[in-house]
């Protein structure tokens, strides 16, 4: 034990723990500006969202502000900014328009739980087992709805569309938007392209559009007017708070909340992901889990629309230098600042202006490269990318789309690999027909491991050595078991080694014929329902 005047470990015992080191970083500075780039970027996307999802835009900006402060303090990444989501937007068009904000609200809070108990359970690992083409179809097909349902920002309160004239004035504004947001980049980075795209072209439209005889209500102020207070807990109607009404207000929501947890989650741990790389750190998915979700039904309590990690500004905060929980929380702090003071303002902003914001946000997510992909693609991978974006575009169902893809891509690895179980067949000093087995023996494989024996034709004693296949399976052990019942209903001698000796144990029809080599016999698991 080191000594107790070793200043190595006074330093140890001194030394800050790693949150509260994120929260107060020794150079505050870069997580501070970096902060505030954040936060003005949050603003016309937030608003945009709220839009998406036909709700009133303070639903929007009070989102972001409760995720993006509650996931920077308890999330398992420092430096990933969370916030009102396209991804979530989408989800609830449907549940808004059927049910109204209320049972939005509580699919928030249900979202939430169910996001908690993943992360206490563990489970936020799961999300490598989303293949790449899967991911491709999920952003490709999130960026083509979030495309689509800006048509809508051309129609009327009653679903018609504008006249040409309107509609050409904002072709032209939603055009400059992302003009200047694409080129300003170029010229200087000191002033977020977004926010200046959207100040330029409200001036445009405030101010010149008039002077130029073309002043019309459906392009200016399109946002309405916008009041901004502190954030306030959302009173339930009652008959929530009865049991009849609890029961079927949660068989109106628990779909929308499991599949807005489950796109909530994808797209967090993925821009995780994305995040670990950049910085070449490791962020604690588990941790992530638990604090989107703790984010999401306090969004919930005070009337949110929930949220999710935002892949745009995460890259913006880390390439600015926000690698700290401080940047994330000087987001938030900021952006209610904007809320507070300037609603009135916000509520100025004309819809061509937020819809270009979104245009230029599908073209950002939407994957350009799986284009040139596509021929060079397996086909099954294409199959599989092309089917997540259906389902995504037509359904508006991002984890069902996911599910889907994550299931097929498990069909074809096992179609694949069903036939790659072989043998080598030879005799051995003693007499003995030897079968060398090679490739893994599961579900999918067994039927070809069935073909590789002929017990009737066999020699009296048989070595089947296992020494280079895994058995990953309930499957694999019964295809054994019934090999050697058969061989010994043949009175043959059978010697089944080099299994791993949780798989000999599991045989129960084999018995002696297994022989265990613990000095040289593998060492793997079987997954098997008789393991508990």
């Amino acid at each position: 034990m080191p000594a107790a005047n070793d200043p190595t470990s006074i330093q140890k015992l001194l030394r800050r723990p790693d949150w509260l080191h994120s929260v107060f970083p020794k150079s505050p500075m870069p997580d501070i500006l970096s902060g505030m780039t954040v936060a003005l970027a949050l603003v016309p996307e937030a608003v945009a969202f709220a839009f998406v999802a036909g709700l009133d835009p303070m639903i929007g900006l009070y989102s972001a502000f409760i995720i993006g402060l509650l996931t920077s303090i308890f999330g398992g990444r420092p430096g990933m900014i969370s916030g009102a989501t396209g991804a979530m937007a989408i989800v609830v068009i449907a549940l808004v328009a059927t049910h109204g904000e209320q049972y939005l609200f509580l699919a928030v809070i249900l979202c939430g739980i169910i996001q908690i108990c993943v992360g206490v359970l563990r489970m936020g690992k799961l999300i490598r087992m989303v293949p790449h083409s899967v991911m491709l179809g999920f952003v490709n097909g999130l960026a083509i709805v979030i495309g689509l349902s800006q048509l809508e920002s051309f129609k009327d309160k009653e679903g018609n569309w504008f006249d040409w004239q309107t509609i050409g004035i904002m072709a032209a504004l939603i055009v400059l938007t992302m003009a200047v947001i694409h080129f300003l980049p170029r010229l200087t980075k000191a002033v977020p392209s977004s926010l200046a795209a959207i100040l330029g072209v409200s001036a445009i439209a405030i101010f010149g559009l008039p002077l130029l005889g073309l002043e019309t209500p459906n392009v200016l102020g399109m946002a309405g007017e916008i009041s901004g207070g502190l954030p306030t807990l959302n009173f339930f109607p009652a008959e929530f708070f009865t049991l009849s009404g609890a029961w079927d207000a949660l068989q109106k929501v628990w779909a929308y909340a499991f599949i807005l947890a489950g796109v909530g989650l994808i797209e967090s741990l993925m821009t995780l992901s994305l995040i670990d790389e950049i910085t070449e750190t490791r962020g604690r998915g588990n941790k992530e889990c638990v604090g989107q979700g703790v984010a999401n039904v306090t969004c919930g309590l005070f009337g949110g629309m929930g949220g999710c990690a935002m892949i745009g500004q995460s890259l913006i905060n880390v390439n600015s230098g926000g690698r700290n929980r401080l940047s994330g929380i000087v987001a938030a702090l900021l952006l209610l600042a904007f809320i507070l003071f300037l609603g009135p303002w916000i509520g100025m902003i004309p819809m061509a202006a937020l819809v270009g914001v979104m245009f230029m946000v599908v073209i950002g997510t939407f994957e350009w490269a799986s284009i040139k992909m596509f021929k060079r693609m397996p086909k099954a991978d294409m199959l599989v990318m092309v089917t997540v974006v259906l389902i995504t575009v037509f359904l508006h169902n991002l984890a069902l789309a996911v599910l889907v893809g994550v299931i097929m891509a498990a069909l074809v690895f096992a179609w694949q690999h069903a036939t790659h179980i072989g043998a080598e067949v030879k005799t051995n000093v003693d007499g003995s027909k030897v079968y060398q087995l090679h490739g893994p023996l599961f579900f999918a494989s067994v039927e070809s491991f069935k073909q590789l024996f002929t017990p009737a034709e066999d020699t009296d004693d048989v070595v089947i050595d296992f020494y280079y296949t895994r058995v990953y399976d309930q499957s694999g052990l019964e295809a054994i078991n019934n090999l050697a019942e058969k061989y010994r209903a043949l009175g043959k001698k059978l010697h089944l080694v080099h299994l791993s000796e949780e798989c000999a144990a599991l045989l129960d029809k084999a018995g002696d014929m297994v022989e265990v080599n613990i000095s040289e016999d593998p060492h793997y698991h079987v997954a098997t329902d008789r393991l508990g």
